[in-house]
């Protein structure tokens, strides 16, 4: 679009490292997108408050406005009720507001002005029968290969620069004395990782960071809790591999989260579950697992009987496979969307 559309952009999370104790998955794609869409000639206005600023003291100079600005696409990361934490009245102890200023720009623009309304779905907690859905206002996106009928595919996008950049063989030199690693949350992902990592670690040297609060089941699992972000991808740069571990919402629309390019490109190995659709995309042949054994298996050849070069293939397979989250393609087809949401000469 060759018009400069102004986009009130709602999110409830980071641009930058922000902070340790709270959960935000899209610290590694987030700001790359929005600064490929400024680059593009769009101006972007964020909606919710500014918690760089206001919790990590990292003002960023991004433009925020809490009222309710002139824009002429309102672009909202999907926020769903979270009970005891964004469904308790404002003030309350432990009380998030991301959900009540959602509720306030989708009645001011989508329903009062009839603003274009794109939702980011990415957490696929928006419900199938949400009249939202059908909204002739309202286009649905999902970070998914095969999204829900009516919905457009945005994956989580990685930037062109991080992917160019990228050195299979370097990356296979590096020392990795962790054999196993896990980055994300415990959400909805327990039966994954007892079927896929909890019996490996009995065995192997591995770690895990994230919110996993209900483990007692694990002992024998080493959790190091939520780490600082730069600290996460750390972790990825001392691992030998990761297990993709999904849950199953995801699973069965081919959602692939953020996890997959940051460890690729940090050279940690990604195991796929063959379970999830379209495994076979995102991840080579003899990188898909279909149970414990199968890790352990793999763990040891990539240790003992794969050496650097058929490692380096390996990374460089799967390098190749992050195409389709490429930054770049993402935002051409995020703009393809816009013009169908913003006709021509509408713009204000």
């Amino acid at each position: 679009m060759g018009d400069e559309v102004r986009i009130g952009y709602s999110f409830w999370g980071f641009l930058g490292a922000g902070i340790t104790d709270t959960p935000d998955g899209g610290r590694s794609h987030r700001r790359p997108f929005v600064d490929a869409l400024i680059s593009s000639g769009h101006r972007i206005v964020f909606l919710q408050p500014d918690r760089d600023r206001h919790e990590a003291d990292d003002p960023l100079g991004y433009e925020f406005d809490p009222g309710l600005p002139e824009i002429d696409v309102l672009f909202l990361e999907w926020r769903w009720p979270i009970p005891g934490r964004n469904t308790t009245e404002c003030g309350a102890p432990g009380h998030t507001c991301d959900l009540h200023r959602q509720d306030e720009l989708l009645r001011h623009y989508t329903t009062g002005h009839r603003t274009p309304t794109i939702i980011w779905d990415k957490d696929r907690q928006l419900p199938t029968d949400a009249a939202w859905r059908h909204h002739p206002g309202v286009a649905v996106c999902e970070a998914a290969l095969i999204p829900s009928p009516g919905a457009t595919s945005l994956l989580f996008p990685v930037a062109d620069e991080w992917l160019d950049s990228a050195d299979p063989d370097e990356l296979a030199r590096t020392d990795r004395p962790i054999s196993l690693a896990y980055v994300g949350n415990q959400y909805d992902r327990d039966d994954a990782f007892d079927r896929y990592f909890a019996p490996v670690a009995k065995h192997v040297s591995h770690a895990v960071a994230g919110k996993w609060q209900n483990t007692a089941r694990w002992p024998h699992v080493t959790l190091l809790g939520r780490l600082p972000f730069h600290d996460a991808m750390t972790l990825y740069e001392t691992a030998l591999a990761t297990v993709l571990l999904l849950p199953r919402r995801y699973a069965r629309a081919g959602q692939m989260t953020q996890r997959i390019f940051e460890a690729v490109l940090s050279g940690c190995l990604p195991l796929c579950p063959a379970e999830i659709l379209h495994a076979e995309r995102f991840v080579p042949a003899p990188l898909l697992v279909r149970n414990g054994t199968d890790v352990m298996r793999t763990l040891r050849w990539l240790r003992t009987g794969a050496d650097t070069e058929t490692r380096a293939r390996l990374l460089a397979d799967c390098v190749s496979r992050l195409e389709p989250f490429r930054l770049s393609r993402q935002v051409k087809m995020l703009g393809a969307l816009l013009d169908t949401l913003v006709p021509a000469g509408a713009v204000r």
